[in-house]
């Protein structure tokens, strides 16, 4: 097993280097194969989305490329700095809602209402997590994980549990802040829609134990990038 987090900035930004480099041999807990051989790179801008059945190991390959599973054996190098987006916000109770942005990226208070304002919870910095409702809750982590400025950002099922509704203006905020912030992304789920909506290409995982059965470009994405911002390819 080798994992490797290069510093970001050691990366040749702009170039064709790709932000990951995962070469899997296999992932076993105990007796059990989760993961077979996998091999996968993901080169700048991408939106990945890693998709396939509950279960598959969808969130121990995320989990490899964060640096969280160490029980693998293969290489995997990220080439910057990696950010997360857990199913559950993950927040800390007891510290406000700016505090939970600064003290995980080390960034100003200023700069942290700058990054509420991003996500529409302008003026929230001294409310508390548990005064927020689930989706203003998953605001607020998508807010940390942009402030971070990471080079590779890993989102599993961000938009779980949630309202239909509120699921799609979650996603038409992911969208407008990958335009703006230009992150590389890979993104687990399990709603295909959520994959064709919003990612550049999608990779299925399949078997047991799980391999890659496909890696397809999506061209079609509904949420299409522009110098602008986010347009829509659908009416």
């Amino acid at each position: 097993m080798l994992h490797v987090v290069s510093e970001a900035s050691n990366t040749r930004k702009g170039s064709n280097n790709p932000v990951l480099e995962l070469r899997l041999a296999s992932l076993v807990y105990g007796d059990t194969p989760i993961l077979g051989a996998v091999s996968l790179t993901v080169d700048r801008s991408e939106t990945l989305a890693l998709v396939g059945p509950s279960g598959v190991g969808k969130t121990s390959l995320l989990r490899i490329v964060a640096g969280l599973e160490t029980r693998y054996r293969g290489t995997c190098r990220v080439n910057g700095k990696v950010g997360m987006v857990f199913q559950e916000p993950t927040l800390l109770p007891w510290r406000t809602v700016g505090d939970n942005i600064c003290i995980a990226t080390g960034i100003s208070k200023a700069e942290a209402e700058q990054a509420l304002a991003e996500v529409g919870l302008e003026g929230r910095g001294q409310d508390f997590p548990s005064q927020l409702s689930l989706g203003q809750q998953r605001r607020l982590s998508l807010a940390r994980a942009f402030a971070a400025k990471p080079d590779l950002l890993l989102m599993d099922e961000p938009f779980v549990s949630l309202d239909p509704s509120l699921v799609e203006e979650m996603m038409v905020l992911f969208a407008k802040l990958r335009a703006t912030h230009k992150v590389t992304t890979i993104l687990v789920t399990h709603v295909v829609e959520e994959a064709t909506k919003l990612a550049s290409r999608v990779v299925t995982l399949g078997g047991s134990p799980a391999q890659m059965t496909g890696d397809v470009q999506n061209k079609g994405a509904y949420f299409q990038l522009s110098a602008s911002g986010v347009t829509s390819s659908k009416s």
